[in-house]
């Protein structure tokens, strides 16, 4: 079973997120009896179900089905210094994967936007009993300070278009129907919202094609786009009326 630790920022000692009750009760009879039952408090169900509590520094192996929602959930949660987590070899390289590489993608942007990502070593197979199919690596993600200041479901919203297919170039990810159809339902509701008219013969294929134009981006494969051509992405988008979240 895999533990989530957060060593508590309001006193000293570690909190301790487990799931199974089997691993809760050998923990407590471990601590029981020694200085350091007072200082651990064990939390008894789902971390990505329950609300994070105040911390300082978060260290876990984390299972590889979790690993995607708990970085999210934990790089929202903003108030903490440094994480240091164990996950398989290939989700780690996605975590601090640039711009370029085979395996940047929108799980690498996303966590970058608000995060520096560090690999810190590998571990090998070999070092657990039974070992598993895959390696693993420790990464350390310490949050940018100050925070990008952007609506982040904004922000999301681009990326998961820009990202669906990455090794296309950013044109051709906004031709597809299905966001065509959610770009100019988003628009829609930012007219009404503003009380802008909307044109009769408003063409949303013709304001996509002048973002692209004025960001010189529109023939650039989106797993080459960095953060910044990202953001001046978002900006532009968001000036021509053009949202990603209703």
């Amino acid at each position: 079973s895999s533990g989530i630790n957060a060593e508590c920022s309001l006193r000293p000692g570690v909190i301790a997120f487990e799931i199974d009750p089997r691993m809760v009760a050998e923990l407590r009879k471990r601590f029981m009896g020694t200085p350091f039952y007072s200082k651990l408090e064990i939390i008894v169900g789902d971390c990505i179900k329950s609300e994070l509590p105040e911390f300082d520094v978060c260290v876990a192996n984390m299972p590889y089905q979790i690993s995607s929602p708990f970085v999210f959930k934990l790089l929202l949660h903003r108030r903490f210094r440094c994480a240091v987590l164990m996950f398989q070899k290939e989700f780690a390289e996605r975590l601090y994967a640039k711009p370029g590489d085979k395996l940047y993608c929108r799980l690498s942007a996303n966590t970058q936007l608000m995060a520096r990502v560090d690999h810190v070593l590998k571990v090998g197979k070999g070092n657990f009993k039974p070992p598993p199919k895959v390696d693993s690596s420790v990464v350390r993600i310490e949050l940018h300070n100050p925070m990008p200041d952007i609506n982040f479901t904004e922000w999301d919203g681009l990326t998961r278009i820009v990202f669906n297919r990455k090794n296309k170039t950013l044109s051709a990810a906004f031709k597809h129907k299905s966001v065509l159809e959610l770009l100019t339902k988003n628009y829609q509701i930012y007219c009404s919202i503003k009380n802008v008219p909307l044109s009769p013969d408003f063409d949303i294929k013709a304001v996509i094609s002048n973002v692209f134009e004025e960001s010189g981006l529109d023939a650039t494969r989106s797993r080459c786009l960095s953060n910044d051509d990202l953001l001046k992405l978002l900006e532009k988008f968001n000036a021509n009326g053009i949202h990603f979240s209703s």
